[in-house]
């Protein structure tokens, strides 16, 4: 059995699933591509179990079949061989692959296709469609606040809520949060759910940054992204999230704004000197005047810097986790920013002064106990 395809175009269909091949897993298979050929179309599949991922291309092709092939040396060859059609011969027997260009040979062993774990299939119990950009700008605008502590799951992956009118994307690690907000994605239901980081980083790489739209199909235990001859298909956490409105405070009658890249700049310079331990900056902010200092005690470091701002409020000194911060000011768009607060030892809210009526994006820090010196 053969097919013929284009070295660069499999090539990159291969990459874009290769995200969802673990090194070592548990089933040896796991580590092959299954190939899926069929009607003068070649399937391509991945997975680990949680995570799987499809895509599919034309190629020439003179029967049906279905193949395990080496993910890595299927890789390793195409990118080393020129922009040509390339032929694959399949043995129905043994499974042995064998690659033809116009310059050489190239065998590598394969396995037999019935073996590889079946996907999960579409069950048709919900379903939206958003824009990729749009998606796209969600994941990227969220993940980064997501936790990483295995011991509390649910706060480890992206809680998707979806309303009649609008669609919530929450990411926390309860010491910092970011709600962002469409109201131009309408699913006209109420549902939620739970998806891990990992799969949310292959669709990070994935999801084109244009407006082809993302069909968002879901039921009790999976999510389907699928876009353009893409398809990721991830289990979803079987956890329950926590009530993440009530730790958004409503009182912030101090209001803070200053420019969004000289508070990261200052900020940056600043946590140098901070303690490698805790990270800590204090902002001390008095009429116009936004003053930013760090000290390490044990190493003898300290660092001040005095920004320009605008504050509506009392005076105040309130402390935060630098990287943090930074991580939240790098995420967000437009020239300033505004802070939201109401006591040094209540959390803190960061959001874009220039807004979008379709966005909404509401970042928030917990603050750090100050030591006075």
């Amino acid at each position: 059995m053969k097919f013929i395809a284009s070295s660069s175009e499999l090539l990159q269909h291969l990459l874009t699933v290769n995200g969802a091949i673990m090194s070592k897993p548990i089933i040896p298979i796991l580590e092959n591509f299954l190939f899926e050929i069929g009607n003068n179309q070649l399937t391509i599949y991945s997975t680990d179990l949680e995570t799987s991922m499809t895509t599919s291309m034309e190629v020439t092709a003179n029967e049906s079949m279905r193949v395990a092939v080496p993910s890595k040396m299927v890789i390793d060859i195409l990118r080393s061989l020129p922009d040509n059609p390339v032929t694959f011969n399949i043995d129905p027997q043994t499974f042995a692959i064998e690659v033809v260009n116009d310059n050489g040979r190239y065998k590598m062993a394969g396995q037999d296709g019935s073996e590889y774990p079946t996907l999960p299939e579409k069950s048709g119990e919900g379903s939206f469609t958003a824009p990729s950009n749009i998606l796209l700008r969600a994941v990227s605008k969220t993940i980064f606040a997501a936790g990483t502590d295995e011991l509390r799951l649910n706060l480890t992956g992206l809680f998707v809520e979806m309303k009649k009118d609008h669609v919530n994307f929450v990411a926390t690690d309860a010491n910092k949060l970011v709600r962002y907000k469409r109201s131009d994605i309408q699913p006209q239901v109420e549902h939620n759910f739970i998806i891990p980081k990992k799969p949310l980083n292959l669709l990070k790489t994935s999801l084109p940054n244009d407006e082809t739209p993302v069909v968002v199909d879901y039921n009790k235990t999976n999510v389907f992204f699928s876009f353009g001859d893409t398809q990721l298909i991830c289990r979803l956490l079987d956890e329950k999230y926590p009530d993440y409105n009530a730790v958004i405070p409503t009182e912030n009658p101090n209001t803070l704004n200053v420019s969004r890249m000289d508070l990261l700049s200052s900020i940056n310079r600043i946590s140098i000197f901070a303690s490698k331990t805790t990270h800590q900056i204090r902002l001390k902010i008095t009429g116009s005047e936004l003053t930013i200092s760090a000290e390490d005690l044990e190493m003898a470091n300290e660092a001040t810097e005095r920004i320009a701002c605008e504050y509506d409020g009392e005076d105040m000194e309130i402390g935060f986790n630098a990287r943090f911060l930074k991580e939240m000011l790098a995420t967000l768009d437009g020239e300033k920013v505004q802070m939201q607060l109401s006591q040094p030892n209540r959390a803190g809210l960061v959001v874009p002064l220039e807004k979008d009526e379709k966005e909404n994006i509401t970042m928030l820090i917990m603050p750090m106990m100050l030591n006075n010196y």
